[in-house]
């Protein structure tokens, strides 16, 4: 009987957009188990060191349907209303068609009830980053 050595597992690749600083703590531990996913951060700040420097509404340097999955927290609410368009469709182009995208962004239900009542500086929602009030959101 000859013995073989397992394959590794294939893991799948998540692009996590926006990433900001490395911090594996940010991956909804849900849909990204260790083991299972590779993380490749893109981010267009060089001071976040990411894996990709790039836009994203312009992530060129990832290859179509090159990705299992992409994860954007907070990033699309930072985009000019003509550019959120341009960021779905690079999201698009970089799954695979078994792929799919993640995305969260502020609870503006929230934020407008807060203006409402006059509570432009209270906590709408508390982030990595520290709390966010409905004032940095306007």
């Amino acid at each position: 009987m000859t013995l073989t050595a397992e394959a590794p597992p294939t893991l799948r690749s998540l692009l996590h957009v926006g990433c900001g600083m490395a911090d594996p703590g940010k991956l909804p531990a849900a849909f990204f188990a260790p083991g299972e996913w590779r993380e490749v951060r893109l981010d267009i700040d060089p001071g976040v060191t990411p894996d990709i420097l790039a836009s994203i509404t312009d992530m060129a340097a990832v290859g179509p349907a090159s990705c299992d999955a992409v994860w954007s927290a907070h990033n699309l609410e930072h985009l000019f209303a003509h550019e959120v368009p341009l960021a779905l469709r690079e999201f698009r182009r970089v799954l695979r068609p078994s792929g799919f995208a993640l995305i969260t962004v502020p609870d503006l239900q929230r934020a407008a009830e807060l203006v409402a009542q006059d509570r432009l500086e209270d906590a709408a929602y508390v982030s990595p980053a520290g709390p966010i009030a409905p004032l940095d959101m306007l």
